[in-house]
């Protein structure tokens, strides 16, 4: 199978718009919360004012917000984040994500038309949005990277931006979010998409991550951007 983005399909979702107002509206009160009541300080900014899309954008999951913390120093782009379908239950919360750009997964099954939307995002030049572990309530940082990510990120073959969220986002608590550089990947895409790439591609999330918390312990990590 072809590592580049497919040509287009009739079986893609229709295009969003780039911007919706419930998503600026959003951005903006989250990047209100997190000067104030909800300190959030963002490190390696530069890289995302720095790459063009289409690109992926992925990250550790530890709490509700996270997304929006990934959207406020993503001030280029509204990014299109992968969700759980439990949150579509009812008219006004799908309403809602629709609006905020969310691309609904079935998290137990291989959900073939999120894939293929997935890979729509990219191919209209987006930024795509993944948390790899899959969940938000894991004990251990990358204690399982879902497949599905390497599998979208080895077909499309765009770059990969890590970002580290150290630790959980809360009221009256300093939280840290940190954007490496993109990931290097081009070894693998050139042996083609098969079980063992998405498995190497996998654990070289996993290590990233562990280098990157482990770099943002010992404090070598560059000083504060935003």
């Amino acid at each position: 199978m072809s590592d580049q983005l497919p040509e287009k399909r009739k079986e893609t979702l229709p295009a969003r718009a780039e911007h919706t107002p419930l998503y600026t509206l959003c951005r903006g009160l989250f990047g209100l919360l997190f000067h104030t009541i909800t300190p959030v300080r963002f490190y390696g900014t530069e890289v995302l004012e720095r790459i063009n899309a289409p690109y992926i954008l992925i990250s550790n999951h530890k709490s509700a917000v996270d997304p929006f913390a990934l959207a406020v120093p993503t001030k280029r782009y509204e990014i299109r984040f992968i969700g759980k379908r439990e949150l579509t239950g009812n008219k006004l919360v799908e309403w809602a994500v629709k609006q905020l750009h969310m691309i609904p997964v079935s998290r137990h099954a291989t959900d073939m038309g999120a894939m293929r939307a997935c890979m729509q995002v990219l191919r209209e030049g987006q930024v795509l949005g993944i948390f790899p572990e899959g969940t938000r309530h894991l004990p251990e940082l990358m204690q399982t990277v879902e497949s599905g990510a390497a599998m979208i990120a080895l077909r499309a073959g765009v770059p990969i931006i890590p970002a580290y969220i150290d630790g959980r986002i809360a009221p009256f608590r300093k939280t840290r979010v940190y954007f490496g550089q993109p990931m290097e990947i081009a070894d693998l895409k050139a042996q083609g998409m098969s079980s063992d790439t998405i498995h190497l591609l996998c654990d070289r999330i996993r290590d990233t991550f562990y280098a990157m918390r482990d770099a943002a312990n010992q404090g070598k990590i560059a000083k504060k951007q935003r």
